[in-house]
């Protein structure tokens, strides 16, 4: 079996100073890329700034022979996501992927939810991955080719709730990822997101509750909620190998699996005068049965859908 090298290759990893960031950083120098090392670090909640995390890092890197450069820019700001794709280029010339891993964490009940809370992990989550990605792209698109990973969550994707700030943001980085996919195929560019679950210091700012359940189930899975345990899928989404786009896959207890939103058959109404609220509860049975289902690939996708399944519905 052939191994996936990064050979000559330059991935950009953000968040890189600690958890999974380090991890993906780590086994991309030891597969030959030339890794940027981002890290504002942080506390898991978003507070301080230090570059002692990114350079231990950087140290670990340069021991095992790797090339590698650092970064302590903040993603939440433009001119700073800039400069992490600015490092990039001066210190290897080219950006071949960038891993979006960059995150902070705070949880609340709903109803207590301060407006500072959304506000940064807005920023920090969904326009860091944003601003990140953009300013890799238009170096892409002059290149033909790269590679995006994006990082959502189970908590976007599937909900949480403590973390309704936190889910928002990481349920709008995937339709960020969908986005990207689009425009950048044509050009070789290709963007996927993965949700990965991890042991890491961002489990320090979650709410007991929840922290003392998952506790317990550690024995259940092993080593399997380490870190290390989400690599290879992000590592084969960041090559050359990886032909895949404009998806999302979960990572969770030696398991990976895509995610996907579904489009039931539903219900076919009127089209000439607008069904009433009564039709709908006549026909949501029908509505929510998901035993028939299709993908959608774009907004203009489920439009074309539509097309043809009135088209083939109209006499000969």
């Amino acid at each position: 079996m052939n191994k996936i090298s990064f050979d000559g290759q330059t991935v950009i990893v953000t968040g890189a100073g600690n958890g999974l960031g380090r991890a993906y950083a780590l086994e991309l120098a030891k597969r030959g890329a030339n890794v940027v090392v981002n890290d504002l670090g942080t506390s898991v909640a978003g507070v301080g700034q230090s570059s002692a995390a990114a350079d231990k890092v950087v140290t670990e890197i340069k021991a095992l022979g790797g090339k590698v450069a650092a970064n302590y820019a903040s993603v939440a700001d433009p001119s700073g996501a800039d400069s992490i794709i600015r490092t990039a280029l001066d210190a290897f010339g080219r950006v071949d992927a960038v891993i979006n891993n960059a995150g902070i964490i705070r949880a609340s009940a709903f109803e207590n939810v301060p407006d500072e809370d959304l506000d940064i992990l807005l920023d920090v989550h969904l326009k860091g991955t944003l601003y990140v990605a953009r300013a890799a792209y238009r170096v892409m698109l002059k290149q033909g080719y790269g590679r995006i990973v994006n990082t959502s969550s189970a908590g976007g994707l599937f909900g949480d709730d403590t973390m309704a700030c936190y889910g928002a943001a990481k349920a709008g980085i995937l339709g960020l990822t969908n986005s990207i996919a689009l425009a950048g195929k044509p050009h070789g560019i290709l963007c996927n997101a993965v949700a990965p679950q991890a042991a890491t210091r961002m489990g320090d700012n979650i709410d007991p509750e929840t922290a003392q359940k998952f506790m317990a189930l550690q024995k259940l899975f092993v080593n399997s909620m380490s870190p290390e345990f989400n690599v290879p899928l992000v590592v084969y989404l960041a090559s050359r190998e990886c032909d895949s786009t404009h998806a999302a896959y979960s990572i969770c207890g030696g398991r990976i699996g895509r995610v996907f939103i579904g489009l039931t058959a539903g219900w076919e109404g009127p089209r000439d005068i607008a069904a009433t609220a009564e039709d709908v509860r006549e026909h949501f049975t029908r509505i929510e049965d998901r035993s028939r289902y299709s993908l959608p690939e774009s907004v203009t996708g489920e439009l074309m859908e539509r097309v043809g399944t009135i088209t083939s519905q109209l006499p000969a």
